[in-house]
């Protein structure tokens, strides 16, 4: 059988548009190239900014991204605990946490995880277990192992963190961002394709290249960010390999 053709990209932004704050090497030229040949949505597990200061980055650094191109983990985890009419007990940044301050305190049913940073205390871990110790339930925004820091090393990512609470409480998460097929799939819906016609270009080769891949999209795995050359041996084969965005006219 004939594979569909491309109508649509997803594209990570950490690590594959920029590290740091500095952009990749033939990002900007990479994006406009992208937007003048497809729909493309912009898709990050980041839980340390919402999707506005995304795009505020992203333009202050040249990119000439829009609002409705940028779909996060915190937008998409929002919208859920909106549809649900539920609190939740948060493990978030400050800011991160602002984010939801809006939303109602009671009943509380869900245990909110994402890159809390410093707030991954003793008392505040020991706070969410409680709730879900109480029947809560566990929503991860992400489960990224690592991510690139501005320092240019890997930093430890919220998965081991909710890692932990998953075996002292003895549950399961919810994954709200990547690698969640509900996540490819609002994605690619918002573009007005199908998965089998959309292509995900990212750094973290479960999250964003086997995750993709299960919910039936294909996908490109960059040599920037957080790759290392390890992933090429872990039985995960991406449909392409780029050594960065730069590299996307190659692939036809």
């Amino acid at each position: 059988m004939r594979a569909a053709p491309i109508k649509g990209i997803l594209c990570d932004i950490g690590g594959v548009l920029y590290v740091g704050d500095t952009p990749i090497d033939g990002a900007l030229k990479a994006v406009a190239s992208i937007k003048n040949r497809y729909p493309v949505r912009f898709v990050t597990n980041t839980t340390q900014m919402t999707g506005a200061e995304v795009v505020a980055k992203l333009r202050h650094m040249g990119f000439d991204i829009h609002p409705s191109e940028v779909i996060t983990a915190l937008d998409v985890t929002r919208l859920f605990l909106e549809r649900e009419g539920s609190g939740a007990c948060y493990l978030l940044t400050d800011n991160a946490a602002a984010y939801f301050q809006d939303l109602p305190k009671e009943p509380c049913r869900y245990v909110v995880v994402g890159d809390a940073q410093e707030n991954f205390s003793y008392d505040h871990l020991n706070r969410a277990f409680r709730v879900l110790m109480q029947g809560g339930e566990l929503l991860a925004a992400a489960k990224n192992r690592y991510f690139k820091d501005a320092d240019g090393e890997l930093s430890m990512d919220a998965g081991g963190f909710v890692a932990a609470l998953e075996y002292a409480c003895n549950t399961r998460a919810r994954i709200v961002g990547k690698p969640s097929l509900d996540f490819y799939h609002l994605a690619c819906a918002s573009m007005g394709v199908k998965p089998e016609e959309s292509l995900m270009i990212g750094d973290d080769i479960e999250s964003d290249i086997l995750g993709a891949q299960e919910a039936g999209l294909k996908a490109a795995l960059v040599r920037t960010g957080k790759f290392t050359p390890d992933d090429l041996v872990r039985g995960i084969v991406p449909d392409a390999v780029m050594d960065s965005i730069a590299d996307f006219s190659l692939l036809g």
